[in-house]
């Protein structure tokens, strides 16, 4: 017993946002206390994608998946070449795939370059990068991210008029990334990266081969549940289970089951905020005419997603509501759960530089927020 208390607090000790969650939920469930409607609202749905996402993209690293992507990748020779690269395809693939699976497909592979090629001390400023790009990336797309998503549900608004009200912001911020990537190799713009043969010249096992089809149909499979929305996404979450269960079980031991917990923490949190009576009433006669403002500052305590489900019943102008909750993943860690993810992959590969991420995220997050927050407010005047 004594043994299992020491593993559990050594584990929250190294997991800072775990801890940070678990104390937010247990602080919530007395200001609403838990029933069945509490449960019910907690997004089993984000959770069940995230633990299919994560279980199969296991498999794509253990049999070198990415392989076709480390090839195309060497073609580049310089650093700010290759980080534009790796930026620019979370921010494009964002727009389909969502924010959270272009940053589980791109920050591996990031780290896996920079590694390969000796440019470790550039990691974490450009993965900063690509948690930006998949912010803003996403924001273009109805279906981008789950905010987007919601928002666009409830607002009744045509797809076409969507992305004409989140083009100029999407384009503003795709030029001010390449201008951070600028000034990041300010310095020596032509600084070269040779990624080493052992990495590029890597084969594909033959015997392998129904392992990477396998986990290539699944994940296929798992992007069509999330473009569709369809409601069979139980019965997937379970098909990938048992199929990964049969192909490799060890992969099933190797999902990031902290991060997974860390958001169920933050949905009963954000769940139990929403259901209590006195905060509604509060919110219902606050958030109207100032909600980019409201969406930005409740997602740094719940994230933008809650955020979003918790301001919409009091919303009148539902594209500042919007930009608010596209905007307000740039503030910090908590912002936007994407984060999060990207957070946890690092931290994963680099044990006990949690502190680091967190200097270096914020530093240049808040440097982009500082410049689009204006042109984002100045839209919220735009409404559908």
């Amino acid at each position: 017993m004594k043994n299992l208390l020491q593993k559990t607090k050594a584990l929250f000790q190294k997991e800072l946002m775990l801890s940070v969650s678990l104390l937010a939920a247990v602080i919530s469930l007395f200001i609403t206390p838990p029933s069945a409607a509490l449960l019910k609202d907690i997004d089993w749905k984000t959770l069940a994608t995230l633990f299919m996402m994560l279980t199969v993209l296991e498999g794509f690293k253990k049999e070198n998946i990415f392989l076709p992507l480390i090839r195309l990748s060497s073609g580049f020779t310089t650093m700010a070449g290759i980080s534009l690269f790796v930026v620019f395809g979370v921010f494009f693939t964002s727009m389909f795939v969502t924010n959270d699976v272009s940053l589980i497909i791109f920050v591996p592979l990031t780290i896996l370059l920079f590694r390969s090629g000796g440019k470790e001390h550039y990691i974490l400023p450009v993965i900063s990068m690509e948690n930006i790009a998949a912010i803003r990336g996403s924001m273009l797309m109805p279906f981008g991210s789950p905010q987007n998503l919601f928002i666009f549900s409830r607002s009744g608004v045509p797809v076409g008029k969507f992305i004409l009200h989140m083009f100029p912001l999407s384009v503003f911020s795709a030029v001010l990334l390449v201008l951070f990537v600028k000034f990041l190799y300010r310095k020596e713009p032509g600084e070269k990266i040779a990624l080493s043969r052992e990495t590029t010249d890597s084969t594909w096992a033959p015997e392998k081969k129904r392992r990477r089809i396998t986990y290539l149909i699944l994940f296929a499979m798992i992007i069509a549940t999330i473009v569709t929305r369809t409601t069979l996404w139980p019965y997937m979450a379970l098909l990938v289970a048992v199929v990964i269960f049969f192909t490799d079980k060890e992969l099933l031991k190797q999902t990031d089951y902290v991060l997974l917990l860390t958001f169920l923490c933050f949905f009963v949190f954000s769940s139990s905020i929403a259901a209590n009576p006195g905060i509604s009433e509060f919110l219902k006669g606050s958030v109207s005419e100032h909600e980019f403002w409201w969406a930005i500052g409740l997602s740094q305590i719940i994230s933008n997603v809650p955020a979003s489900i918790v301001l919409w019943p009091f919303t009148t102008n539902m594209a500042a509501l919007l930009y608010g909750a596209d905007t307000a993943g740039l503030c910090s860690i908590i912002g936007s759960l994407a984060s999060v993810i990207n957070y946890r992959i690092y931290v994963r590969e680099y044990p006990g530089n949690g502190g680091k991420f967190l200097k270096t995220f914020t530093l240049i997050s808040w440097a982009f927020f500082l410049i689009v927050v204006i042109p984002g407010m100045l839209l919220c005047k735009w409404r559908f």
